[in-house]
């Protein structure tokens, strides 16, 4: 917690453009992103203007009290930090919701700075509003901007400068008035907030925000039943569900005052943006346009990412320059032979460790980065969760999740990380599971697609047909065996428009300076776990101890235990080392390799990234999980297979 005194706090809606403004007010450069839950933290640093203060700029809010895991990270920013000003950041295209938020946000007592942001979009609109007007209801400064542009923020530095405590946009009905009362003394004689007004704490609390709920439980101590009881009492005299009725007066005092400061043009011909936004997310041309994005990203990163990058890297500057001549340094330099071996062995620190990271992964990481950050600022991203959403209620996902899928393709590893932009850590759970157990990488589905197809397109069909049937039948007992609801989808539906180079750039630069600094050192420490374990002799007996299993159960040769370590290592590895053996497997061996090597423990890369994301505990037991399945599958598939094949 930041204990500057003069703390200011960029607040509003996703997709508003906080993180464009963070930019422009302290030059540090956050995630900026056309999609909504880019700003999944907060994020704080010295203002340009003010050496003595501090700016957070908090994650996007659907709504306030808070519901998302968003919303409680904005809300206990502002429940923890020594906030000065308040600075309210709107979309002028929607005067309505930006006023609805501000309905609340001014009860907080906080002085106050609404910045109506994309003004020159509303304009494009036919949208005008009476900023004045507006500034004159609310009591405080109202200015309009273009965070892109950088217009209008020498005059956000003034506003921030004079702000105002501002006046409440409503009084609620006359019941609802004297239950806010009661609360807000409660809270006064009992638990006071050093910055925010109690009345404002006491609206969120009938409201039902479990952040404030957990704070004056706190704080509160011994009084907090009394605020429960008033909270109670508020709730059985109130005919309907008292935040709903709360959240709806205040939507009602939002629409009257946006009506009064607006002013709309005679509508002209939709924009270009426009069309395009409706044309991707129309029920016809919607699905060929998401299969056309879906394949150029999936060309752009598995196949010249993952494959053409992979392989100048890899084989020609790796493979082919860089370490044989490291080789060739530490044996003339480095007599001790297992120090020499920890480096540039089988399982070295650099012929492995930072091979796979460079060479492999970094390749697939960019190229990865770069489409992410184009979708982003284009504005698809929001459209694409639309267009899924229907297919993933299914296995008890929205559409967010489609993106992870679909990126799975290239790399898992990476796709893992994607599910950041998932609202509820169990939408987060499932997703890593499903990603670890049935989306084969680019690098493993393009040996599993050679060996198969050069066996029969049966072959192929069966494979997939069995892909997408665990994939289904896993998501589904997910969904029922893991503990909460599945969260509707909620987005923001911000216009098309062409990505910005620089934002694109910015963001890949940022987020590959996360992945040297804290991906690396996985690598490397996952390396010397597999050298210590082969110099140990446990490599050589987990392979014989499997030897049973993968003959009888399986059906195949014992020479294939090794193939499903070395998957461990890497994916493609594995399904490489029974494409090796493809002229001594028949077709139903082929099949049954392929299935349960696709299915089978997730490489290492993607291991140390599901630790990271879920922690070891859970990484371990979707391991457990996962493993056994992986072979029970395939010994299922063997039999039915043998039976009918």
């Amino acid at each position: 917690m930041s204990t500057n005194p003069s703390t200011l706090a960029l607040v509003g809606h996703p997709n508003v453009g906080k993180s464009v403004l963070f930019h422009r007010l302290t030059g540090a450069y956050v995630n900026v992103s056309n999609y909504p839950g880019t700003t999944v933290e907060v994020t704080r640093a010295t203002a340009r203007f003010d050496a003595s203060a501090e700016l957070l700029d908090t994650p996007g809010v659907l709504a306030l009290p808070s519901r998302s895991d968003d919303e409680r990270a904005t809300m206990r920013a502002l429940l923890g930090e020594p906030v000065r000003c308040l600075v309210q950041v709107g979309d002028a295209k929607n005067l309505r919701r930006t006023l609805t938020l501000s309905a609340l946000l001014v009860e907080l007592g906080v002085p106050m700075v609404l910045a109506l942001n994309m003004h020159d979009e509303a304009a494009a609109r036919g949208v005008t509003v009476d900023i004045a007007e507006l500034a004159e209801e609310l009591g405080a400064p109202v200015l309009a901007t273009v965070a892109t542009g950088g217009e209008g923020i020498g005059h956000l530095i003034t506003a921030i400068g004079q702000a105002k405590k501002p006046e409440s946009l409503l009084h609620y009905d006359e019941e609802f008035e004297r239950h806010i009362a009661a609360v807000a003394t409660a809270i006064t004689q009992r638990c006071p907030h050093p910055h925010l007004a109690a009345r404002g704490l006491a609206i969120l609390f009938l409201g039902g925000d479990s952040v404030v709920e957990d704070w004056l439980r706190e704080q509160g101590g011994t009084a907090y039943p009394t605020l429960e009881a008033l909270r109670q009492q508020a709730r059985t005299a109130s005919e309907g569900d008292l935040p709903t009725l709360l959240a709806r007066e205040r939507t009602e005092a939002a629409d009257a005052l946006a009506a009064s400061v607006i002013s709309r043009a005679v509508k002209s011909s939709p924009l270009l943006s426009q069309r395009i936004g409706r044309a991707v997310v129309h029920p016809l041309w919607g699905i060929p346009i998401l299969l056309g994005v879906l394949f150029a990203v999936y060309e752009f990163v598995g196949v010249f990412g993952a494959t053409t990058l992979v392989g100048l890297m890899e084989e020609g500057l790796f493979e082919g320059i860089l370490n044989p001549a490291f080789t060739q340094f530490m044996e003339a330099n480095v007599s001790v032979g297992w120090l020499r071996e920890l480096l540039v062995g089988q399982y070295g620190l650099w012929t492995m460790g930072m091979t796979y990271a460079l060479a492999l992964i970094l390749p697939i990481v960019s190229t990865f980065f770069i489409a992410f950050g184009v979708l982003e600022d284009s504005g698809y991203l929001p459209r694409l969760t639309v267009i899924a959403n229907r297919l993933f209620a299914a296995i008890g996902l929205n559409g967010r999740a489609v993106l992870p899928m679909v990126l799975g393709l290239g790399c898992v590893t990476m796709a893992t990380l994607t599910t950041r932009i998932l609202h509820s850590p169990r939408e987060r759970l499932i997703t890593t599971f499903l990603l670890a157990l049935a989306i084969p990488c680019s690098a493993q589905l393009g040996v599993v697609l050679g060996m198969l197809g050069g066996v029969s397109f049966t072959a192929v069909l069966i494979w997939a047909l069995a892909m997408v049937g665990v994939l289904l039948l896993a998501g589904f007992l997910a969904a029922k065996l893991i503990p909460g609801r599945r969260i509707p989808l909620v987005t923001e539906m911000p216009p098309m428009r062409l990505p910005i180079l620089g934002n694109v750039l910015k963001k890949t630069g940022g987020r590959l300076k996360w992945y040297l600094i804290e991906v690396i050192p996985l690598f490397l420490l996952g390396t010397f776990i597999m050298f210590a374990l082969d110099k140990l002799g446990a490599l050589p007996a987990i392979i014989e101890a499997g030897e049973p299993l993968v003959t009888g159960w399986l059906g195949l040769p014992k020479e294939a235990s090794a193939a499903f370590v070395m998957g461990f290592l890497r994916r493609d590895f594995g399904a490489t080392g029974l494409f090796a053996m493809a002229h001594d497997l028949s077709p139903i061996q082929a099949v049954v390799g392929m299935i349960t090597i696709t299915l089978f423990i997730p490489c290492f890369a993607s291991l140390m990234m599901m630790v990271k994301e879920q922690g070891t505990k859970t990484a371990m037991a979707m391991v457990g999980m996962i493993v056994p399945f992986a072979f029970f599958i395939g010994g299922l598939f063997n039999l039915v297979l043998r039976a009918v094949w």
